[in-house]
């Protein structure tokens, strides 16, 4: 796990992207950070530290099952 500090217009699927690699890991960061979520905080002034959770690997490693090629 590791922290990050806003700078003035962060949203959460901005830092989500930057920070983890994709928006879809938008929910995963603000059920980190619940205590801004609840407050309904969209639009971040500098200097919030956030906590920027573990994203979850795959299990497959990269592609679905249906989506691999055999060799």
């Amino acid at each position: 796990m590791k922290y990050y500090v806003t700078t003035q217009g962060d949203m959460w699927d901005g830092i989500a992207q930057d920070q983890m690699g994709s928006t879809d890991h938008t929910g995963l960061l603000m059920r980190a950070n619940m205590r801004y979520a609840l407050l309904g905080t969209y639009l971040f002034p500098a200097g919030v530290k956030l906590t920027i959770p573990d994203v979850p690997q795959r299990a497959s490693g990269g592609l679905p099952p249906w989506k691999q090629v055999s060799r």
